[in-house]
C-alpha cells in the first residue's frame, strides 16, 4: 500500500507540474469537459439519463462541450494513473468505493466540500457511500449509486418448515435452528456465512453501535474492543454458531457461498444480491431474498455497500465538473437511474425493494491510507477465527485486533 500511495503521489506531483507550466502559457478559456463513465452505464436507458443530465448542464453552460468515455473497471484506474502523469486526467471520473481511499491520500482529487450543499440530497446520501467520499474531514467524492447486501433464500425450504421471512435477527436465529432440525444433515447450513467473512460479521458489530476505528485527536483509535463492538462480535458468534456449518477459520471464496447453495447445501446465504444469479437451475424457481434482519425487530442489519461515486480529479475544472455531477446526480436523474433497477445514493428517493431497504442502514470502512494494509494483514479475519475456534475469548481477540488496527493506520 505504500508503494502504491508513493506512486500514486508522484503521479499527482507530475500532473501539477504539467498543470502549471499550462497555466503559465496562458491556456484558453474552456470549453469542454470529460467525463469517465464505467462501462455499466454503457446502455440505451442508461446514456438516455447522461444525455438529460448533460442537457441539464449544458442550460447553465451554454457551448461547452461534454466528452463522455466508458472505462472498463479492469483497466480504468492504469489508464488514470496515465493521465495523471501526463497531466490530461479527465474532469470527472467515476470511482468504486473502495477504490477511493488511497487516491484521496495521495491527493489525486479536488476538495469539494464547499460544493457539497449544491449536490441534491447531500444531507441524507447512503452512509456506506458517502463515508468512502470523505477524507480528513473533506469532502472528495459525491454518491453516485450503490449495490447491497441481502439474504437469499430457498423459499421451499421456508415453506417446508412453515416459517415466515423473519424480521429481527431472534427471528432468523430461531428459523435457522428449524431448518437444522428439519434437514438433519451436518453438511447443511441453514444460514452460510464463512467464518472469516468480515463484512458480515462487522455488520453486527454497527448493528449494535460498535465500529472499526474511529479518528481521536487526529489520531486512530481501534475500536473492536468497546463495549458496542465487543456486543456485536458476541451476537455475530451466537449467530454463527446457531446457524452456519461453514468453516470457521476459511474465508467466503473457500468456497464460495453459491457453490453452496447450488449443492443443495444452503437454505440462505449472506452476500451481494447478485449471488441469485449463481443459485443453480434447480433452486432458481426457489429462490427470494430478503433484508438481513437487525437486533431490533423491523430495521435492516447495517450492510457494507458497493457503489460508485464521481470525483473530480487534480487539474480538471472544478467548477464545470461539479455542476455536471450536480446535474447528474439531480432528483430527476437519480430517480430514473433508480427506474432503471438501480440504488440512488439518498434515502430520500429509496423504494421498498428487497435490495433497497437493505441499503438503508450502511457502513464503511475506515478511510485511512494504511487501511488496506489492515486488509492484507488479515487482523479482522484472524481476529474472528480466534473468536470462532476458542483460541481467544472475544475481548482478548477483540483488543489484540484493535490493537493492531491503530498500529497500522497511524504508521507513517
Amino acid at each position: 500500500m505504500r508503494a502504491r500511495i508513493i506512486g500514486v503521489l508522484a503521479l499527482v506531483a507530475a500532473a501539477l507540474a504539467v498543470i502549471a507550466a499550462t497555466a503559465s502559457g496562458g491556456a484558453a478559456a474552456t470549453n469542454s469537459i470529460t467525463v469517465w463513465l464505467q462501462t455499466d452505464a454503457d446502455k440505451d436507458n442508461w446514456k438516455a439519463i447522461i444525455r438529460a443530465a448533460t442537457a441539464d448542464f449544458q442550460r447553465e453552460h451554454p457551448g461547452v462541450g461534454v466528452d463522455v468515455q466508458f472505462k472498463a473497471w479492469t483497466t480504468h484506474l492504469t489508464q488514470f494513473d496515465a493521465t495523471l502523469a501526463g497531466g490530461n486526467a479527465p474532469d470527472v471520473i467515476e470511482m468504486g468505493n473502495t477504490e477511493m481511499t488511497k487516491y484521496m491520500a495521495a491527493g489525486a482529487f479536488q476538495d469539494i466540500t464547499a460544493n457539497r450543499g449544491s449536490f441534491a440530497n447531500s444531507a441524507t446520501w447512503l452512509d456506506g457511500l458517502a463515508a468512502a467520499g470523505r477524507y480528513s474531514g473533506k469532502l472528495y467524492g459525491v454518491p453516485y449509486y450503490a449495490g447491497s447486501r441481502v439474504v437469499t433464500y430457498r423459499t421451499d425450504l421456508f415453506k417446508k418448515a412453515n416459517v415466515k421471512v423473519p424480521t429481527s435477527l431472534a427471528e432468523f436465529t430461531a428459523t435457522a435452528r428449524k431448518l437444522a432440525r428439519q434437514q438433519g444433515d451436518r453438511r447443511f447450513s441453514p444460514v452460510y456465512m464463512a467464518g472469516t467473512d468480515w463484512y458480515v460479521a462487522m455488520g453486527f458489530v454497527y448493528d449494535q453501535g460498535g465500529s472499526i476505528a474511529r479518528q481521536v485527536s487526529g489520531k486512530w483509535k481501534g475500536t473492536l474492543a468497546s463495549p458496542k463492538s465487543i456486543a456485536g462480535l458476541t451476537t455475530w458468534k451466537n449467530f454463527f454458531l446457531a446457524a452456519s456449518r461453514a468453516s470457521k477459520t476459511t474465508d467466503e471464496t473457500k468456497p464460495n457461498p453459491y457453490d453452496v447453495y447450488a449443492q443443495g447445501n444452503a437454505g440462505s446465504m449472506i452476500g451481494p444480491g447478485w449471488f441469485s444469479c449463481c443459485v443453480g437451475d434447480k433452486y432458481k424457481g426457489s429462490t427470494a431474498q430478503f433484508v438481513m434482519p437487525s437486533r431490533t425487530k423491523g430495521q435492516a442489519m447495517p450492510g457494507f455497500l458497493g457503489g460508485s461515486l464521481l470525483a473530480v480529479p487534480v487539474g480538471a475544472n472544478k467548477s464545470l465538473a461539479a455542476d455536471w455531477i450536480k446535474a447528474y446526480t439531480s432528483n430527476t436523474q437519480m430517480t430514473a437511474l433508480r427506474a432503471i433497477g438501480n440504488i440512488p445514493n439518498t434515502t430520500s428517493l429509496l423504494g421498498n425493494s428487497v435490495a433497497e431497504r437493505a441499503a438503508r442502514r450502511s457502513w464503511f470502512v475506515p478511510t485511512a491510507k494504511n487501511w488496506v494494509n489492515v486488509e492484507n494483514g488479515n487482523i479482522l479475519r484472524n481476529m474472528l477465527s480466534q473468536i470462532l475456534t476458542g483460541k481467544l475469548t472475544i475481548r482478548q481477540a477483540a483488543q489484540s485486533a484493535s490493537d493492531n488496527i491503530s498500529s497500522v493506520l497511524n504508521a507513517s
